[in-house]
C-alpha cells in the first residue's frame, strides 16, 4: 500500500468523523453497531481468549477491546491503528485499564510483536494497487500469531463496487490461506456481504 492510498484512507475517516461525529462506529466506516458487533462475535470465536495475549490490527477506538471485556478475562490486549484520532480516543476511553495498550502504528510497514491471537476486523478492506498486498499482509499477520490469526473481508459475491473499499473472492482467499497452513476454517453465515477466516498454527 503506497503513501497516497494510506493518505486517502485517513482522509476518508476524517470525512466520516465530520459526517457522523468522532467516536461513532459510523466514523470508523461501519454501517451500524450491530454489524460491527456481529463481526466481533465471529472473530472472537477463533479460540479461548481467556488469559491470552491479543493483537488487534486496525483497532479504531478500541471497540473490540470493549467487546472482549464483556466476554473474556485475564487477557493482554494491544491495539494498533494508523489513524491518530482513533488512537487518541482509544487511550482516553481505556485510560487506567491494566494490560491494555494502544499504539499509533502502520501495520503494513512496521515490525509487529507476537501475540497468541492476532485479530483484524476491517483492516484488509481497503483498496491497494500494490501487487500481492492482501496475500502479503495475511502471511505477515499469520506469522506473528502463536496460536491463530483471524480476519474478515468483504465478500465479492454480494458487496457492490466501492471506490475505497474492496471485496474479495472468498474461495481464492481460502485457497491462499491453505498454502500457509492446513488448519484453516471459514465463516460466511453471519452477514450477507462478509466472511471470516481462521488460520491456526501448525505445531
Amino acid at each position: 500500500m503506497d503513501l497516497i492510498e494510506k493518505a486517502t484512507i485517513m482522509h476518508y475517516h476524517r470525512h466520516r468523523m465530520e459526517q457522523h461525529r468522532h467516536g461513532t462506529v459510523e466514523s470508523l466506516g461501519w454501517r451500524s453497531a450491530n454489524s460491527q458487533q456481529k463481526r466481533f462475535e465471529v472473530l472472537s470465536a477463533v479460540g479461548d481468549l481467556n488469559g491470552a495475549s491479543i493483537l488487534d490490527i486496525g483497532c479504531g477506538y478500541g471497540d473490540l477491546k470493549a467487546y472482549l471485556d464483556r466476554h473474556y478475562t485475564g487477557f493482554d490486549y494491544i491495539g494498533i491503528d494508523q489513524q491518530p484520532e482513533f488512537v487518541r480516543e482509544a487511550r482516553v476511553r481505556f485510560a487506567g485499564y491494566s494490560r491494555t495498550q494502544f499504539f499509533l502504528v502502520d501495520f503494513t510497514a512496521a515490525e509487529l510483536p507476537q501475540a497468541d491471537y492476532v485479530l483484524a476486523s476491517g483492516a484488509l478492506g481497503y483498496r491497494s494497487k500494490t501487487e500481492n498486498y492482501y496475500t502479503d499482509m495475511i502471511r505477515k499477520l499469520y506469522r506473528i500469531a502463536r496460536i491463530a490469526f483471524a480476519f474478515n473481508m468483504l465478500d465479492k459475491e454480494s458487496f457492490p463496487h466501492h471506490d475505497l473499499l474492496i471485496a474479495h473472492d472468498r474461495d481464492k482467499m481460502l485457497a491462499y490461506c491453505r498454502t500457509l497452513t492446513s488448519k484453516v476454517t471459514m465463516r460466511c453465515d453471519y452477514l450477507v456481504d462478509d466472511f471470516t477466516v481462521f488460520m491456526y498454527r501448525q505445531h
